[in-house]
């Protein structure tokens, strides 16, 4: 599994080829997915571009990217979105049109009522466990543990030199992560490291402009689709010189 990450929480100032409205996202997805990506993680963003979990957001977002992609699609709960724990639970409560799944950070305030709601609702949740925080701590002491999707191994050490060690400090946190799947992914220059680890490891990935706006060797990406391509080919390399 290789999921794609559209757009994070960048700014549409960090590069016109990040997908910012409903359309571009749409369009951004389905290239990705028609170069192999199987699943699709994206950022609802208001006209302004900045996240959002609003329901008349989310909606139109959802409903752009499945008239184009037959993958699942997945979104943000980020505390940044909405930074209230029973605002951030009451606008989850309100999705008139659902995901997939939905990324829940296990270190944020609320995050474990989030999960559960968006299990209620028959949401997928990624426990996204992030490296530098107790979220591996929480999780591994979380009854809904074993009820997850998958998760999000976030390795948020940016530094090449120094990734593959950190991703690697996290997996052993996580442990057995109550016998889930894990995803495992890094960010910036941590990016390839982390996605090579993942292959040689057999792990799923994750790649797009969320987490770098660059190839591996050093040139600007051209799009997610592009992202998406070179990531399979390191990770397969990489797998099958294990």
């Amino acid at each position: 599994m290789v999921q794609v990450c559209l757009n994070g929480s960048r700014s549409a100032a960090e590069g016109a080829v990040l997908p910012m409205s409903p359309g571009e996202m749409a369009r951004s997805a389905a290239k990705a997915a028609a170069a192999g990506a199987t699943s699709v993680h994206v950022h609802p963003k208001t006209p302004c571009g900045h996240d959002s979990l609003s329901p008349r957001v989310l909606a139109p977002t959802l409903e752009a990217m499945r008239a184009r992609v037959r993958v699942p699609v997945g979104v943000t709960t980020g505390a940044w979105a909405e930074p209230d724990p029973a605002a951030r639970l009451a606008r989850v409560r309100g999705w008139s049109v659902l995901p997939d799944f939905a990324s829940v950070n296990w270190h944020e305030p609320g995050a474990e009522a989030v999960a559960e709601q968006l299990l209620a609702m028959g949401v997928g949740v990624e426990a996204g466990i992030w490296s530098g925080t107790d979220g591996a701590a929480r999780f591994a002491a979380s009854s809904l543990g074993p009820r997850v999707l998958r998760v999000l191994a976030e390795v948020t050490d940016p530094d090449p030199a120094t990734a593959e060690a950190s991703a690697r400090a996290l997996l052993a946190e996580l442990g057995t992560a109550h016998g889930r799947p894990v995803l495992l992914h890094g960010e910036e220059g941590g990016t390839w490291p982390v996605l090579r680890l993942a292959g040689r490891l057999g792990l799923a990935a994750r790649i797009g402009l969320e987490d770098t706006l660059f190839l591996p060797d050093g040139q600007r990406a051209a799009g997610n689709a592009q992202l998406v391509a070179e990531g399979l080919v390191q990770y397969g390399s990489f797998q099958r010189s294990s």
